[in-house]
């Protein structure tokens, strides 16, 4: 079984802060007393796997200050209260219909009773999903009991079409809720793709830019990005005069960022998110709404970590036999699926009333951070622990645990009031974080997401400064996290004052993180190889920025007078280094000798039927070279309807499929991702990229086509077929930026 819950999770980093820093045997004994306490507290998740959920011990209430409003209502009294769940459930996608569509049914395996209404409001897709009579339109339902996965027995309030994508729509959802099943307190779920600090939730009613034509929109249209959230959120409280509500919940990905929590805390006590791309069958909604029909007295805190700790281990379509058959495709033990779901995932739930804790030590931490080598906090970036990127596989990840980057800028420079700034954080963070898990593929993660892009998406309006700051307003009106960047990138003094003109192109901008990194002429032992005779290269780079190093082999086609990329992989670095489960390479620069023997091989996917060669693509490197991750990219089409969409596949090093990311955009703007759940008949056409040497560019072509069965799709190695290669080394800086030397060798 995948161990979802750390036991020490936050707690855990910050020891090795403090155990690396002077501290006195007091310190120690009070802070390990902590450690076994919260040890003390987790719940193990194997129970969660039987059906109907455990119940758990109830935690002890939050305190509110008085300063925040009660969520509504006017009742204290736990034996009499009651509560009223909204689900804003945005299924006008292909991709996540079903999925969604089936959320909705386990709610319908707790529905309502006298103390707990649930109410929903679902909009259908056209043409995916065919179940339940195959209508397309939006639905609000009074959720009531029903056993049926795959069937909507549900009061039917009234139908019609609306765009998800605007405020307007969730206003007057919300609005209706309050106003027709009043309560004490408020549960608000919304579900759909995420994007992080823009937003999310888009449909394909949605036209033009939005309402507030943000500069992101000339790329991702009309979302309900979150400056439009933040502000709907205000009106409709207002307008209910419900005060706020207890807990506001992201079933979608990438969502728990610290933008986004600071956007919804004036209107919540209680959240829970997601800082990587979640599963396709997204919360256990019978679990977590099991434990609140069993115990309507519980508060927003309860609630919160019922939702995590019920997370893929108590969902239905895993515990179901029919439903697990229908999600997987074949027929797979529970244990099997909980393992491969919950490889990468990642949920927390955050006390919204610590938020402001968090920002003032963020802003702490951002002072000290601009004092330090900002070379060094380019390293940092580079390497923490990151999650997918909507902005495409061109720059760098730029949505990165906060946590752990702070811990490794620490480690990066050493300083000490860098280092006591950082403890000051992870103890903030670890006050807010009220239940958080991830799997053994995301060791680095702990809660919370920042943003902090490469100099690259910095500049470029649609993604860096001029969006940011004008989408996550509020955060960064209330924090110094986006003049922290301004200062990294130009070089000038970090104040609250200061302020970029924009658009960002026109300002003179650094890199700290960029380095003018040269190559000797690669050498190569032989320009002929065969499987027999590899060939060894080697070359001396020199620079002190050096990031990660790949190998490169690329197709001489002499027909298309191009090179098709063939292969892609880590280098290993001189050393590597582990911070909580995440390694990054160590170089010993300035000089840096590179050398490589390539055996003539390439590598190929494996469907089941047939074999074809395939570009792997490095994703995430390891502490050896068994662990490293990698990707292809292609076109996934749905074999119902034959509608595609640009997709990735994630690969182990063991040869097996991890999962298939869809993605709303191109390969270009990818935009919002999330997982597609495969099926028998669906296909995958794969991305051929090239360099088209007349024109020194690149472009990319339509590739071999995958078909989905019943055997599961594996990559494989194969001989490279005989040819002229383009072979050599890239090497990367900390941001972005790259170095190349390569070498012609034939393959007989």
């Amino acid at each position: 079984m995948p161990k979802l819950l750390r036991p020490l999770t936050l707690l855990a980093l910050l020891a090795s802060l403090l155990l690396s820093a002077c501290v006195d045997e007091q310190t120690l004994r009070e802070f390990e007393a902590a450690l076994q306490t919260e040890a003390a507290a987790q719940i193990t998740q194997e129970a969660a796997l039987n059906a109907p959920p455990p119940t758990r011990t109830p935690l002890p209430p939050t305190r509110v200050p008085a300063t925040r409003p009660a969520s509504a209502g006017g009742a204290t009294n736990p034996a009499t209260q009651t509560w009223t769940v909204m689900l804003y459930q945005n299924a006008d996608d292909e991709v996540l219909e079903q999925d969604i569509f089936i959320d909705l049914n386990e709610a319908e395996r707790v529905g309502s009773s006298e103390r707990v209404k649930i109410v929903a409001q679902i909009d259908r897709f056209v043409g995916g999903f065919r179940g339940d009579g195959n209508w397309s339109s939006t639905r609000r339902y009074f959720v009531t009991q029903d056993d049926n996965l795959f069937r909507t027995g549900s009061q039917l309030i009234s139908e019609g079409e609306v765009n998800m994508a605007d405020g307007e729509t969730l206003v007057d959802f919300i609005k209706w809720a309050v106003a027709n099943y009043p309560a004490d307190k408020y549960a608000l779920i919304l579900s759909d793709h995420g994007m992080g600090w823009p937003g999310g939730w888009n449909d394909p009613t949605a036209q033009g830019r939005g309402a507030d034509n943000v500069p992101i929109a000339r790329a991702f249209g009309d979302l309900l990005y979150l400056n439009e959230l933040d502000r709907s959120l205000a009106r409709a409280l207002s307008e209910t005069g419900i005060g706020q509500f207890e807990l506001i919940g992201f079933d979608a990905c990438l969502m728990a960022h610290l933008e986004v929590f600071a956007a919804v805390a004036p209107y919540a006590r209680y959240a829970v998110a997601s800082q990587e791309i979640e599963p396709g069958l997204g919360w256990a909604y019978t679990g977590f709404l099991s434990e609140l029909a069993g115990n309507p007295g519980m508060d927003g805190r309860e609630l919160a970590t019922a939702i995590v700790n019920t997370y893929i281990v108590a969902d239905q379509r895993i515990l179901d036999d029919e439903a697990r058959a229908d999600f997987t495709g074949r027929r797979v033990s529970i244990e099997a699926v909980v393992r491969a779901t919950a490889a990468n995932v990642t949920l927390s739930a955050i006390d919204l009333a610590e938020l402001p804790a968090v920002l003032q030590a963020l802003d702490t931490f951002a002072v000290a951070a601009g004092k330090v080598s900002q070379k060094e906090v380019a390293r940092a970036r580079t390497y923490a622990q990151s999650f997918q990127s909507i902005f495409g596989e061109g720059v760098p990840p730029s949505y990165i645990d906060l946590a752990h980057f702070a811990a490794l800028t620490v480690e990066a420079t050493g300083d000490a009031t860098l280092r006591q700034a950082v403890q000051g954080l992870l103890g903030a963070m670890r006050t807010a974080i009220v239940a958080e898990v991830s799997g053994p593929e995301r060791p680095g993660a702990y809660g919370i997401s920042i943003y902090f892009p490469n100099s690259q998406l910095f500049r470029n309006p649609l993604a860096g400064y001029e969006s940011y700051t004008s989408v996550a307003r509020r955060f960064a009106e209330g924090s110094l996290w986006d003049d922290f960047l301004a200062a990294h990138y130009t070089g000038q003094q970090l104040s609250r004052t200061l302020t970029l003109p924009t658009p960002a192109p026109d300002v003179t901008l650094i890199s700290p993180g960029a380095g003018a990194i040269t190559l000797t002429p690669l050498q190569a032992s032989a320009r002929t190889a065969t499987a027999q005779q590899p060939v060894r290269l080697s070359t001396t780079a020199t620079g002190d920025n050096i990031g990660f190093v790949y190998l490169f082999v690329g197709y001489y086609d002499q027909q298309r007078n191009a090179i098709l990329f063939a292969d892609q992989d880590f280098i290993e670095g001189d050393d590597t280094r582990v911070m909580d489960g995440v390694a990054y390479p160590v170089w010993n620069g300035p000089q840096v000798a590179i050398d490589f023997e390539w055996e003539p091989t390439l590598f190929a996917i494996n469907d089941g039927t047939r074999t074809v060669q395939a570009l792997l693509n490095p994703e995430s490197y390891g502490a050896t070279a068994e662990e490293a991750t990698f990707s292809t990219e292609g076109y996934y089409v749905f074999g119902e309807n034959g509608d595609r969409r640009y997709a990735k596949i994630i690969w182990g090093n063991d040869g097996s499929l991890r999962a298939i990311f869809g993605f709303i955009g191109t390969a270009d703007e990818p935009g919002a991702p999330s997982q597609i759940a495969i099926r028998p008949g669906d296909r995958f056409i794969l991305i051929n990229t090239w360099y088209d040497i007349a024109s020194d560019d690149y472009f990319i072509t339509e590739g071999e086509t995958l078909t989905f069965g019943e055997t599961p799709v594996t990559w494989t190695t194969i001989p490279a077929p005989p040819g002229l290669y383009n072979v050599g080394f890239i090497v990367e800086d900390l941001d972005g930026n790259f170095a190349e030397a390569y070498v012609d060798v034939e393959v007989r």
